[in-house]
C-alpha cells in the first residue's frame, strides 16, 4: 500500500443533469459534469459560464451609496478640491489605487494617492495620516480595499470636516464606520447581485460609474487585483478576470511589459498563472519589504525607461522577499516543533522578535502547507509590547468568525473566513493560541486536520484526449471556487515508472488501461519511486494538460497524490549485497523476518535489534502487523509458515528477499529412473566403497558427488541397504517401500519445490501465491477516496 498525503473526495453529479448539459451545450460529459460540481446545473447558468465573455457589467448603482459617492466625487473635481486616495500595500490595494487614480485623472480631477507604510503606519486608515492630509487641505479621502474596520479614523475625518468615502471588500463588522458613504457588496442591505467582488472590483465599479461607462481600459488592473487577492472566480469577477487577462495579453501600459519582459513571459500563453505567480508576487513584494509606491508608479507610469527601472527594483525585492521568507519559515517550522507541536495544537500561534511583518503571512501559508492547521505567525515588537500578525485557515475554521469571539484583545484585526491580520499585546498572545485551540477542539474533527483534495471526476485513460483537454479549457480561469479541474484514474496499470531530473527529485511515468496509455508527470515525487511497485495498480490525481514536443502533442497528466490501495510486493530475490537492504526499504514500521536461526550472525550486523525469528509456526502466528512493511531476508522451511505469518493479516508491502546459502534447485534431483539404475548397480558391485569410488561413479553417470551420497542416504532410511565404514550393500529379503517414506526424500523434495515456487517463480507468481492468504482491507479503500 502507500497511502496518499491527502484525503481524496470525489464529487458525484446527477447523470441526468450532466446527459441533458452535454447534449444541449454540445460538450463532453467530462466538462458537463465539472460545470454541474460548480453549482452550474441550468443551460443558462452553464450557457453562461462558458461564454459569457462579452456580457455585461451589473451596474454599479446597486451599490449602496454609489449614487452619493460620484455626486461628491463630481463636485469635488468640479471645484477642483484635493482628493486623496487611500489604498493599501498588497497587490489588491495596489491595482485598486491604481484604477481609481486613472479614473480620476480622466476626469480632470485633483487627485493623489497614499499607501500606509506597513512598518511603520500598520494596516489601513490610520489618524496621523488623516490629520496630515487635512492640513494639506484634502477634503476628500477614498479609500480603496480598506476602510470597513476604520471606526476611530471615521470619526477623525469628521471631526477633521473631511469626507470619507470607504470602498472595501473585506468583512464588515457589527458596527460600521460613521462615514459620508460606504460602499461594499457585503453590507447587510446591499441589493448588489455579486457580493464577492475584490477591493479592485469595487474600485472598478466606482470607476464605472464616475465615466458613465465600463472602462475596458481599465480591466488589466482589475483582473490582476482580482486574480491575486484569491477572490471566487465566479460570476462578475470571473467577467473581469477573463476580458483582463485578454486585455494583458495585448497590454500597452508600460509597466506591465516591463514586468512581463523580466519575467519572460509569452504573451500568447498569458493566463492566470501569469498573474498569480509571476505578476501578483512582484507587486505585492514591495509593500511587505517596504512601501508601496513603487508598485503604484509601476502601474501609473508611461515612461518606458522609468518603467523598466521600476520593474528591476520591484523585481529584485521580490527575490530578497523570497529569502527572507524561506529564513523565517525555517525558523517557525523550528518553533512548532519544539515548542507548539500538532499533536497537542489544532491551531498554530507562532510568533519572534525580528520576523519581517510584511512576509508572514506568506510564512503561515507555507506552515498551513505543512502541517494543515489554522495558523498565525506573529512578529513581535518587544519596544511596543505589541505583535503584529497574519493568519490563514483551512476548511470548517472560519477566521474571521472565531478572531471576533477575541475582539477583547485584539484592537485591530479584519479579514475573510479563511485568512486576516491583526495587532495585539504581547501579553495577550497565549491567551489568543489558548482560545482559538478551545475553538477549533469544538469545531473541528480529527479528519478536518487531514488536507483534502477536492476531485472534478473520475475518468478512465481512454476518456483523456487533446479535444477534451482543449474543451476543458473553456472553464478557465482558475481560482477560487472555479479550482483547476482535478480528476482521478482509478487502479491503473503502469507501463513506465522512472526518476528524471538532474537530482532524480522528479517522477515519470505511464499508465495504461485497455491498450491505452497516458503520460504523467509528478514534480517533487522522486522519493515516491521506492514505494511504488512497477506491477502494482496505481491510482492517481492531477490535472490534464497537453505536453507538446517536437510539433507532437499528447495528452498528459501533471500528479497532485498518488495512492496504491492494496498490498505490493518488492522482489528483491537478485540482491548480492546484503548490506544495501536497510537503505532500500523507506520507513520506519518494518518488520524484519528470518526464519534460520543459524543466519542470525550474517543478519544482526545488518540489522540490527529489530531481526524477529520466526523459526515456528507458534512464532509465526504471534507476528502481528497492520499496514507494516515486511521483509523476509530468508527463505523459510516450508510454504506453512509462511501461511502462518501471513493469514487474515493486512501488510502494507511485503519485500522479498529469500536469501539461501546453498541452493537445492539447481543440483541433480534423481528421478525414480536413477534410484533404479543405482540399485541395480549395487546389486552387481556390492559392498562398494562409497568414499573411495562415489566420486568416480558420479563423474562417470554425469552427477554429483552429493547425488550419489543423497541417493545412498534414501536407501538407508528404507532399509534397502546398510552403510559401514563408507562400505554399502543391500539388506536381503527387504519389502517394497516407496521413496517418499524417507526423510531426505521428504526434505529434498520439499526444498527443491520450496524453491522452485518462492525462489525461482516469477513475480506474477508469487504475488498471486500471497494473494491467497493476505487479508485485504477494504477500509483501505475507503480512507482513501470519499465520494460526495
Amino acid at each position: 500500500m502507500l497511502k496518499p498525503k491527502s484525503r481524496w473526495i470525489v464529487k458525484k453529479s446527477d447523470q441526468t443533469i450532466i446527459d441533458s448539459l452535454a447534449k444541449d451545450l454540445n460538450i463532453n460529459h467530462l466538462t458537463a459534469s465539472l460545470l454541474v460540481n460548480r453549482g452550474l446545473d441550468t443551460v443558462e447558468d452553464a450557457r453562461y459560464f462558458l461564454f459569457g465573455q462579452k456580457s455585461e457589467f451589473h451596474d454599479p448603482f446597486l451599490l449602496k451609496d454609489m449614487d452619493k459617492a460620484v455626486e461628491r466625487i463630481n463636485k469635488a473635481i468640479e471645484t477642483q478640491e484635493p482628493i486623496l486616495v487611500f489604498g493599501d500595500y498588497d497587490a489588491d490595494g495596489v491595482s485598486s489605487t491604481t484604477v481609481l487614480m486613472k479614473a480620476l485623472a480622466e476626469l480632470g480631477a485633483n487627485a493623489d494617492y497614499y499607501i500606509p507604510n506597513r512598518f511603520t503606519e500598520g494596516y489601513g486608515p490610520n489618524e496621523k495620516a488623516f490629520r496630515s492630509a487635512a492640513d494639506s487641505g484634502v477634503g476628500l479621502i477614498i479609500t480603496v480595499d480598506t476602510g470597513i474596520s476604520a471606526l476611530h479614523e471615521a470619526t477623525v475625518a469628521k471631526d477633521l470636516g473631511v469626507d470619507l468615502i470607504i470602498t472595501d471588500h473585506h468583512e464588515p463588522g457589527p458596527v460600521l464606520p460613521d462615514a459620508f458613504a460606504i460602499i461594499h457588496p457585503k453590507l447587510d442591505d446591499s441589493v448588489y447581485p455579486f457580493k464577492d467582488l475584490a477591493g479592485v472590483g469595487v474600485a472598478f465599479k466606482v470607476a464605472h460609474a464616475l465615466l458613465g461607462r465600463v472602462p475596458e481600459h481599465l480591466l488589466e488592473f482589475a483582473a490582476i487585483g482580482t486574480i491575486a487577492d484569491l477572490v471566487p472566480l465566479l460570476g462578475e469577477n470571473r467577467l473581469i478576470a477573463l476580458r483582463g487577462i485578454e486585455q494583458l495579453k495585448s497590454s500597452q501600459t508600460p509597466g506591465l511589459n516591463a514586468l512581463l519582459k523580466l519575467a519572460k513571459t509569452d504573451r500568447s500563453a498569458i493566463d492566470e498563472e501569469t498573474i498569480g505567480f509571476m505578476i501578483g508576487p512582484r507587486i505585492n513584494a514591495a509593500g511587505r519589504l517596504g512601501s508601496a509606491d513603487p508598485a503604484v508608479q509601476l502601474m501609473m507610469t508611461q515612461d518606458r525607461d522609468e518603467a523598466m527601472m521600476l520593474a528591476e527594483e520591484i523585481d529584485s525585492i521580490n527575490k530578497e522577499r523570497q529569502n527572507i521568507v524561506s529564513q523565517i519559515a525555517e525558523e517557525a517550522v523550528a518553533e512548532v516543533e519544539m515548542y507548539y507541536p500538532i499533536k497537542d495544537n489544532s491551531v498554530l500561534v507562532v510568533g519572534k522578535e525580528g520576523w519581517n511583518a510584511g512576509v508572514i503571512g506568506i510564512v503561515a501559508s507555507k506552515l498551513v502547507e505543512k502541517y494543515y492547521r489554522p495558523t498565525i505567525v506573529l512578529s513581535f515588537d518587544k519596544e511596543k509590547g505589541l505583535a503584529k500578525g497574519s493568519a490563514r485557515s483551512i476548511a470548517g475554521f472560519d477566521l474571521f468568525k472565531n478572531l471576533s469571539t477575541c475582539r477583547d484583545i485584539l484592537p485591530h484585526f479584519g479579514g475573510h473566513p479563511m485568512a486576516a491580520g491583526m495587532t495585539l499585546d504581547l501579553n495577550d498572545v497565549d491567551t489568543l493560541r489558548s482560545s482559538l485551540n478551545a475553538l477549533a477542539k469544538e469545531q473541528l474533527k480529527e479528519e478536518d486536520l487531514i488536507p483534502v483534495s477536492h476531485i472534478d471526476a473520475r475518468i478512465d485513460v481512454k476518456e483523456i484526449t487533446i479535444e477534451t483537454i482543449n474543451e476543458l479549457g473553456m472553464l478557465s480561469p482558475y481560482g477560487v471556487s472555479n479550482s483547476k479541474p482535478k480528476v482521478l484514474i482509478d487502479g491503473a496499470n503502469i507501463s513506465t515508472l522512472r526518476k528524471i531530473g538532474a537530482d532524480q527529485s522528479h517522477l515519470k511515468l505511464a499508465l495504461e488501461e485497455k491498450g491505452t496509455v497516458i503520460d504523467g508527470i509528478g514534480f517533487g515525487f522522486g522519493h515516491l519511486h521506492d514505494h511504488i511497485s512497477p506491477s502494482s495498480k496505481l491510482s492517481v490525481i492531477g490535472e490534464l494538460s497537453i505536453n507538446e514536443w517536437n510539433n507532437i502533442k499528447k495528452p498528459q497528466i501533471f500528479l497532485r497524490d498518488v495512492a496504491v490501495k492494496s498490498w505490493q510486493l518488492f522482489d528483491f530475490r537478485g540482491l548480492k549485497r546484503l548490506e544495501k537492504l536497510p537503505d532500500m526499504i523507506p520507513g520506519s514500521n518494518i518488520k524484519w523476518i528470518l526464519f534460520n536461526p543459524d543466519l542470525k550472525n550474517k543478519f544482526s550486523p545488518i540489522i540490527g535489534d529489530s531481526l524477529e525469528l520466526v523459526s515456528t509456526d507458534e512464532k509465526a502466528e504471534q507476528i502481528e502487523f497492520d499496514q507494516s512493511y515486511v521483509v523476509l531476508l530468508d527463505l523459510p522451511p516450508s510454504k506453512d509458515i509462511l501461511e502462518k505469518l501471513f493469514a487474515g493479516k493486512n501488510p502494507g508491502r511485503i519485500y522479498v528477499h529469500f536469501y539461501k546459502e546453498n541452493s537445492d534447485f539447481f543440483t541433480t534431483m534423481p528421478t525414480r529412473e536413477h534410484f533404479k539404475w543405482f540399485y541395480a548397480f549395487l546389486a552387481k558391485k556390492e559392498p562398494f566403497d562409497l568414499k573411495r569410488y562415489g566420486g568416480e561413479l558420479a563423474k562417470h553417470k554425469g552427477w554429483t558427488k552429493e547425488t550419489v551420497e543423497f541417493m545412498s542416504q534414501v536407501f538407508f532410511e528404507l532399509d534397502f541397504v546398510k552403510i559401514n565404514n563408507g562400505f554399502i550393500s543391500l539388506e536381503k529379503d527387504v519389502p517394497k517401500r516407496d521413496l517418499t517414506e524417507s526423510k531426505t526424500y521428504q526434505h529434498k523434495v520439499q526444498a527443491f519445490t520450496l524453491e522452485n515456487e518462492l525462489l525461482y517463480s516469477s513475480y506474477e507468481q508469487l504475488k498471486s501465491w500471497f494473494d491467497q492468504f493476505i487479508q485485504e482491507s477494504v477500509k483501505n479503500e475507503e480512507a482513501i477516496i470519499q465520494w460526495i
